[in-house]
């Protein structure tokens, strides 16, 4: 461990040098990312420093010892060394969670897709509360929603929506929410109080800037049209609304919140470059190996990641056995501490890897 510590507290000072070369400052891309990283290892360097300090000292103290008879002095040093190896273990701990390797994604805004599955106006309408609820979690944290795209369902809710949020490490958090979510409850249109169980998929892209993925635009065909549904006196008259399909991929994005067709265009790169990104970081994966099943499944009732449970008042997700009230996840007021034991869950297996 020692040696291992020692390398990363060297390395830290190499990348202190680096960031008060004048060639590196004088290139702000770089600098930034070395900054970055610099940033990031300070914690982690803070950690190793007091571990090899408590180290030296218990030598030093134990040196001392063998060449005292001072009772007094000796019961003061044995308390010294006992104090210092006591500490050993929780920074021996709290170091090796530092080192799990991290999701270079954590950083990045993300773009949420929410689509209606099985259930029919139901889902559509559950789709809409999961919407509604990441909505408030994201007011929550401070962070901006914006709407990219959406079919509402002539009920309520959506058949799909899709939204970017932007703030402090969005990814890091909303990746958890990645699946199939089920819900059990009385649908409004039941009118004979059974009880429906209904599913809406849920795809969280980290979003994907230009130095990410590269898209030859040969590689696209562009079509516009009309925009549908409300937005004032240019919908339906002008060609406002894209949609872009990547040929080579055949994936499809489209947009027509925004008001030009300039904006829509913009919003459908965003989109296409997440997916586009999101399938490179899936075949990276396959070929390292990583059994990695789809974020959302078939959108069939059997296949959920997370139980809404009205009757019984009660959220269960499945990946952890965590369980929590219907109202108190839905309203999102519950919502963060779900996502936490799903981090510490996620924590603790990479740690166990990483052991392994």
């Amino acid at each position: 461990m020692r040696d291992k510590l020692e390398k990363l507290i060297n390395a830290y000072l190499e990348l202190e040098k680096k960031l008060s070369d004048p060639a590196v400052v004088a290139d702000q891309k770089e600098y930034m990312r070395l900054a970055k990283e610099h940033s990031h290892q300070a914690d982690l360097v803070a950690h190793a420093r007091e571990y090899i300090g408590a180290l030296d000292d218990i030598e030093a103290a134990k040196e001392m010892l063998r060449d005292t008879s001072d009772a007094d002095e000796k019961e003061m040093l044995q308390m010294e060394i006992s104090e210092n190896e006591a500490k050993l273990p929780q920074l021996e701990e709290e170091i090796k969670f530092m080192l799990i390797p991290g999701d270079p994604n954590d950083e990045k805004n993300t773009i949420v897709e929410i689509r209606s599955a099985a259930g029919g106006d139901e889902a559509a309408l559950f789709a809409g509360d999961l919407f509604k609820m990441y909505q408030h979690f994201c007011e929550l944290h401070k962070w901006k929603i914006e709407v990219l795209d959406s079919s509402p369902s002539e009920i309520g809710g959506f058949k799909s929506i899709e939204f970017k949020v932007t703030g402090d490490k969005v990814y890091s958090v909303m990746k958890y929410e990645s699946g199939v979510h089920r819900v059990q409850r009385v649908p409004k249109t039941e009118s004979q109080g059974r009880i429906q169980t209904s599913t809406a998929t849920v795809a969280v892209l980290p979003e994907a800037e230009d130095i990410d993925i590269k898209i030859d635009p040969t590689d696209l065909r562009i079509d516009t049209y009309c925009a549908s549904g409300p937005g004032g006196q240019c919908v339906n008259t002008t060609y406002s609304a894209v949609r872009i399909t990547h040929l080579p991929t055949n994936t499809v994005v489209q947009s027509q919140e925004q008001r030009s067709q300039i904006q829509n265009r913009e919003v459908c790169m965003q989109m296409l470059r997440a997916r586009l990104y999101e399938q490179e970081l899936q075949r990276q994966q396959a070929e390292l190996g990583a059994e990695r099943q789809s974020q959302i499944g078939h959108g069939n009732r059997s296949e959920k990641i997370r139980t809404y449970n009205q009757p019984q008042d009660r959220v269960t997700d499945h990946r952890i056995g965590f369980n929590s009230t219907y109202n108190g996840v839905l309203l999102a007021d519950q919502l963060p501490q779900v996502i936490d034991a799903l981090a510490a869950a996620d924590r603790a297996e990479k740690l166990a890897a990483a052991v392994d």
